[in-house]
């Protein structure tokens, strides 16, 4: 069952059979939608919404309102640039910069050959390391503009 675009939605069929009826499921659904496609396909929405009952404007206010929700495909590398106060004062707008630079892309973007997206977040909770940033479930601390132009090398070296 593909939709017009060529998103499978059998790959979500059973899960949204098994919570459409439970109330206050809204969430999971979406948090289990995105692991499948990682992202909320337009589709998806649709079929969700018809599926449940829930209109889709109610389902995107929803998904809207929580940042952990995406709504286009992100790059093999997510890169989580941390924008608290002590990143913010050690020089997370220098990281921020050389990252900018290094790869052509700002916060919510995706690289042309799709393999780094760049979102920047409120905290990581990794003060101390400040300026840090994670990639995919890798933590990166101590940056410096330097450092972050090897990291990024390497992983597209990696490609």
């Amino acid at each position: 069952m593909s939709s017009k675009n060529g998103i499978d939605l059998s790959l979500i069929q059973d899960m949204v059979e098994e919570y459409k009826d439970i109330k206050g499921s809204l969430i999971t659904i979406l948090q289990k939608t995105q692991e499948v496609y990682d992202y909320l396909p337009e589709e998806a929405i649709k079929y969700i919404s018809e599926k449940t009952s829930i209109p889709c404007s109610e389902i995107m206010g929803v998904a809207t309102f929580y940042t952990q929700f995406r709504f286009q495909p992100v790059g093999k590398y997510m890169v989580m640039l941390c924008q608290g106060t002590a990143c913010h004062v050690n020089g997370s707008k220098k990281i921020m910069k050389t990252i900018n630079e290094y790869l052509g892309i700002s916060d919510g973007e995706t690289t042309e050959d799709g393999l780094f997206s760049l979102k920047c977040v409120a905290c990581l909770g990794c003060c101390s390391l400040s300026p840090v940033m994670m990639i995919n479930d890798k933590t990166y601390g101590s940056l410096t503009p330097e450092k972050t132009r090897e990291i990024l090398r390497q992983l597209k070296e990696e490609n």
